[in-house]
């Protein structure tokens, strides 16, 4: 392309020329030729920015079994369409190639990580819950009275989850296995 093609193809040249800046005069053959990406999409699913406790939805356009594009979804009452930087990056994270998708472990004094499936993962860490519970409980201090709790645990809520599941989780941690310090990213 010749410095004349690209002067009559440039959009700027046409609009100091008077030019409607609206119309054609803002086009290029680059520009008349760029299609939006959600075009591609198949279908749309909605969802919840993972990040803070405010629950922005968002919109999930998918091509097949690909996530294609994240946008806010204006028909929340919460953010109407918008989302900050940290919501507005969840497609990266969500595509990186970076992305842990498979449990990992690394054993004691071991010097490496192994994959391992999700339902031994759940197993072992229920497994250490309940011993560490067996082994801290207390029921009674030195002067008689009765606290039933373990010191040996703590809980950290994610902002994420609704109110009910919140409670449950804190019902559970609480009534169910005695711990004291129990808190939520969403106070925090």
């Amino acid at each position: 392309m010749g410095l004349r093609e690209f002067l009559a193809d440039w959009s700027i040249p046409r609009q100091l020329a008077g030019q409607d800046a609206s119309r054609e005069a803002a086009e290029s053959a680059a520009s008349r030729l760029t299609r939006p990406r959600l075009e591609e999409a198949d279908r749309v699913g909605t969802s919840i920015c993972p990040y803070c406790a405010v629950g922005c939805a968002q919109l999930v356009y998918a091509k097949g079994d690909q996530v294609i594009h994240i946008e806010g979804d204006p028909r929340s009452p919460i953010n109407q369409g918008t989302l900050c930087p940290k919501g507005a990056a969840t497609f990266g994270w969500l595509t990186s190639p970076q992305r842990l998708t498979t449990v990992k472990y690394r054993a004691p004094y071991s010097d490496h990580w192994e994959d391992r499936p999700l339902d031994w993962a759940m197993d072992r860490i229920a497994h250490l819950m309940k011993r560490t519970r067996d082994e801290t409980f207390v029921e009674r201090l030195p002067d008689g009275m009765v606290v039933n709790h373990t010191l040996g645990m703590a809980e950290l809520g994610g902002a994420t989850l609704d109110d009910e599941e919140n409670y449950l989780i804190k019902k559970l941690c609480n009534a169910g296995l005695g711990m004291v310090w129990i808190e939520n990213q969403a106070r925090i």
